[in-house]
This record gives C-alpha cells, structure tokens and sequence, in this order.
C-alpha cells in the first residue's frame, strides 16, 4: 500500500477528511525530477485557519513562479488526524503529492501566534526530524518567518535560521544560495554560514548567550569563525507595487475561516499605537497603487470566483485611494455581485462615503477599535481618537444601514484603573444611544454591539517591551465588573476569554532560550492546539514550568528595567530603541505622538536604503 492509500484509508475515520486531500481548484502541480530545490510551507494550525493566511498565499506563489523549485503546503494535522498517523505509522504529509516532509530540502514555517509553538514540534515529530537543531543531521533546514519571529529566542533550540521582515525576497536569496551548497557538496554546517550575509537571516546556533545572577541576560555574541553579525537588520521590500503578489488562488473544497479574496492594499502602519506590534515591525508604510489593486482585483475574481475582496491592511482607512478604489471596485465588479468589505477600522476615519459604497452589493461586518474605555488611556497608548470620532463614526454606520457592530478592547494595559475599564461599559451605552437616535424609518433593525476585550500581552520593538503584563487576579475582576454592567444594556453583548492562555503568551512574547525547555516539556506531557480553548491544558504547562525549574512570572509579569538586556536586543525592527523609550516615558506622561504621515517623528526605520522615500 503506497503512502497515498494509507492517507486515504484514513478519511471516513477523521473528523473533516477535506484538511488532508489536497487537489483544490488553483493548486500547483510539478514534477519533482524537473525542479532542484523542494520547499515545504508549514502553517503550525488547522487547513482551515492556514488557508486563510495571506501571508501562505505570497509565498506559494512567489515560489511556485520559479521553475526550479516547487514549495507545498503543510497544515498541522487535527488531533484525531494525528493519532490515526502515529498509529499506522504515516509521516507527516505535503497536500500537493503526499511526499514526507523529511524529504523536503526546506521546511518553511509561519510564527504567526506563540500559541501555535507545540503544534510546530509536533510536527517535526510527526515528520520523523529531531526536534533540536543540533541533533539533525539530515533532512530539511528549518526556516521560520512572521511577526513571533521578531523574538526567535523561544524557538532557538529547533529552527535552522529564521527571516526578520518581508520575505518576498529574502526566500529567493536564500534558496538560491541553497542550490548552489546543494551543488557543492559542502557539509550541512557550510549552508548557514553561507546565508548569514543575507539581510533578515539570523542563525541562533551561531551567537552565544550568558546571563546575570539574576536571570537577567549578559550579553548575546555571535561565535568566532561564523561570520553571523553582531545585529541583524529584517528584510525589506519598499516597492509593494513591483512586489510580488498571487494573480491566482487555491480555492479550498471547504469552508475555511476567510474564504474571500484578500487585497492587502498597503503595508505598515503609521499611527504609532504604542501597543501595536505590527504597527512597529512593518514600518514604513508602503502602499500599492490603485491601478495595480484594480488588476489583481480582476484577475483573482476571474481565477477563483469567488463573491468577497476583503481590503486588508493594518489600518484600511488610511490607504491614501480610498473612497476612490472602493467606488471603482464597486462598479466594476457591480453585475458580478462581488463585495467589497474593510477589515476593523480606527474610529477616527471619515467612513461615511467609503461604507455607502461598499455597501452597494452586499453589507458587510463593521468592527471599530476604541481599545481602551478613556480617553486618558487612549493617549497612553497613543490611540489618537476621541469618543467624538467614535461616535461619528457610529452614526455614519448606523445611518448607511447598518446594525450590528463589534467594538474591541483590551484590558490590562499599562497605567489602567478600574475607571478607564468601566469606560468600556459608558462607550457601549453611547453607542447603543447613537442607535436609536437615529429616526425609526432610517435604521436598519435587528441592533447588535459586540464588546470583546483581549487581555493586553507586551510584545517586543514596542514601547510596551519593558512593561509586565497585568495580574490574572485583577484581570478577572476587571472582566467580571464589565460583564455584570454590560448585561443591562440590551442588544449589547461581551466577549472575553480566560487570563491563563494571554498569561503564556507573554511568556513566550517576552521570553528567551529557557523557554525553549519548557516548550519541549509542555510537548512532550501532551500540549498541542493551546489556541483552542478546548485544547488548552494550562496545567499541564504549569507542569512543564515546574519540571523545568523556569519562573513564568519572570517573563510575564516582571517589569524590566530600562537598560536590561532583551532576549532580541541583537535584533533589528527597524524602529530604534531609543524611539522605543521616548514613546515609553510619553506614555507615562500621557502624551501623544502625532502621526508620521504629517512629518517624520524619528522612529528609526530610514537607517534602512531606500525606506521613507
């Protein structure tokens, strides 16, 4: 029986055999006696979560553009999925041909959410690879990208070498070089020292880690000999509009979180939410220019078929074409009964003409992020708008036809008081007010408000890095205060989730290379999928911490000082740190950062060719 029937043979026993087919409509097909280097794509999460992400798709298909080389999909198996595979001894799989994944030459992995940490050892297992780096001997190399990557040191014991920043390059350079070690039959160890001149790669087995007395890191060196730099700058793409992007999709047999088509529109932020990762690490601000987004838009509705283009950005509103490209979208795709929908909006954007026009075929979702319940609060975190601009904003909805909007928050951020979490409670009622302000004959029925509210985690390369996250203790309280006021409002309903999984996350945001033990230890005692609420075992990694001997209030909850060493301060976002403390003692005094897009504040990132241009 060939690997391919026994994955077949599985199907009718698992619960959605469509994760593990493979074939969808868009797919691509090669032989590998015709391509050099194979590359297989791991999304450390169910089919459908990874089949959602953009970031999947950009790569597959500036891969796939090469006739050299072939890269595949990988999605972490469901639990039921892989017991029947260690039970009948079938490796972990590729989509497109079933190949083993330890056959692959390397073995690309998205950290998209620290949570998603075991399902990437479980995979290397299911794989049949060691899980530490330095126990492999064969195989393919380990490469990580995405956000989580900007702090590595968690990860450091398992992965080859990871890419800081936009990887539409960076991928090519690096295999590139691949196939010329490849070519040379060099030792497995020359290849890393081969890449290490790329900009974006960090080797970790190639820098030396001490620490204080207290825990507290020394120093991070690279090693003699390795030619590793003492700081690694992340990969930049400033072009988006020469950027490559897929002219065509995999559309999946069933259904997956986002199946629409997504048009990221422009790339970084500029508003400078001092909470905001992404806001940080994706500077600057690169936007693709509207006749390049009307013809993509063209041909993914051609390739695919598919009803939704979703305009993604890190904050929609802002891209400069706006009103503009969302008219011309509309009418072009108008008999098509294609819609066009805006992912969560900041409040302080003129939305009204903009949701007319998106509204024309089909309504879709409206979410806002005031993020926190005071205005005291929003200038901490430099939010920059006003229960003015929520209001309006509101208001334009409302009378455009909508019901039903989300509002997110966070609880826990730095500076917070009972009173500014009660805000969120005074915000719904005003919102809820705004409602039925509006006549009778004018508003749409069947009104909705959604309040959910995250528990804040600090994250690194923000002003927030040295922060300690707040308490479960208190961020129960909190949420169970909101909960009981916001249940006498009608029509509005609150979302929260339990402080334990936030509390690990930040272990992890915020963590160095002991946490890598206790991954392996969480591991190895049963934790996967710690994302899904009925997955996650919090015992068990209070056990992994226990048997490690690794404090997890060290990393979570522990204020840092402003000149201790981070575990990434031998990396580069971009932003400098220097910008990072002066945000920092501007939060402290409630000041605001005006927007750079209005003049440049300094943040660091034009110390790269070519940025801010």
């Amino acid at each position: 029986m060939t690997l391919s029937d026994k994955i077949d043979s599985l199907m009718m026993q698992v619960e959605k055999p469509v994760r593990y087919v493979g074939g969808e409509f868009g797919s691509i097909m090669k032989k590998p006696e015709d391509v050099s280097v194979r590359y297989a794509f791991l999304f450390p999460d169910t089919y459908e979560v990874g089949m959602s992400h953009l970031g999947m798709k950009i790569l597959y298909h500036t891969i796939n553009k090469r006739e050299d080389a072939w890269c595949e999909r990988v999605f972490s198996p469901w639990v039921d999925m892989e017991q029947k595979m260690r039970e009948n001894d079938i490796p972990l799989f590729t989509l497109e041909s079933r190949t083993p994944v330890r056959e692959f030459d390397l073995l690309g992995i998205t950290l998209q959410y620290e949570m998603s940490y075991t399902n990437i050892l479980s995979a290397l297992d299911l794989a049949g690879l060691p899980l530490r780096a330095a126990d492999r001997e064969e195989g393919p190399f380990v490469v990580c990208g995405g956000p989580c990557a900007y702090n590595p040191e968690p990860l450091a014991p398992f992965v080859d070498f990871f890419v800081l920043g936009d990887g539409e390059v960076s991928t090519h350079q690096y295999i590139d070089v691949y196939k010329a070690w490849k070519a040379s039959g060099r030792p497995r160890g020359d290849f890393l020292k081969m890449i290490v001149g790329i900009q974006g790669v960090y080797v970790p087995s190639f820098y030396d880690v001490s620490y204080n007395d207290d825990g507290t890191i020394r120093s991070v060196v690279p090693k003699p000999g390795t030619g590793a730099p003492a700081l690694v700058m992340k990969a930049l793409v400033n072009d988006l509009t020469a950027a490559d992007y897929p002219e065509r999709l995999i559309v999946p047999y069933g259904e997956v979180v986002h199946n629409r088509i997504m048009l990221e529109i422009f790339r970084g932020c500029t508003r400078g939410c001092r909470f905001c990762q992404a806001g940080m690490i994706y500077r600057p601000v690169r936007e693709r220019s509207m006749e390049r987004l009307l013809e993509l838009a063209e041909r993914l509705v051609n390739a695919t078929g598919y009803d939704e283009i979703s305009l993604m950005s890190l904050s929609s509103g802002d891209y400069s074409c706006l009103p503009d490209l969302a008219r011309e979208m509309v009418q072009r795709f108008y008999e098509k009964r294609v819609a066009i929908s805006l992912p969560s909006q900041r409040i302080d954007n003129f939305l009204a003409d903009t949701l007319k026009e998106t509204q024309k075929v089909k309504k879709t979702g409206l979410t806002l992020a005031p993020e926190a319940g005071t205005q005291r609060l929003r200038d901490v975190i430099n939010k920059g708008v006003t229960e003015e601009d929520l209001m309006r904003s509101v208001r334009d909805a409302f009378e455009q036809g909508w019901s039903s909007v989300k509002l997110y928050f966070m609880l826990g951020l730095p500076t917070e008081t009972d009173e500014d979490a009660m805000g969120i409670v005074d915000l719904a009622e005003k919102v809820r007010a705004v409602y039925f302000s509006v006549p009778k004959t004018q508003r749409a029925p069947g009104f909705r408000v959604t309040v959910s509210a995250s528990v804040f985690v600090p994250k690194p390369f923000t002003p927030f890095q040295w922060c300690g996250q707040l308490g479960a203790e208190d961020v129960i309280r909190r949420q169970q205060m909101i909960r009981q006021a916001i249940s006498r409002l009608k029509g509005v309903d609150f979302k929260y989730h339990a402080p334990d999984l936030s509390f690990l996350e930040a272990t992890f945001a915020l963590g160095d290379r002991r946490m890598g033990d206790v991954l392996e230890r969480a591991y190895r005692l049963g934790c996967r999928f710690d994302g899904w609420n009925d997955q996650f075992r919090f015992d068990l990694w209070l056990k992994a911490f226990e048997e490690t001997g690794v404090d997890p209030d060290f990393y979570a909850t522990r204020a840092k000082a402003l000149d201790e060493r981070l575990p990434w301060d031998h990396l580069d976002a971009g932003v400098s740190k220097e910008f990072l403390l002066c945000e920092w003692a501007k939060a402290q005094r409630g000041e605001l950062t005006h927007d750079c897009r209005k003049g440049c504040v300094g943040c660091g990132v034009k110390r790269y060719e070519g940025a801010c241009v």
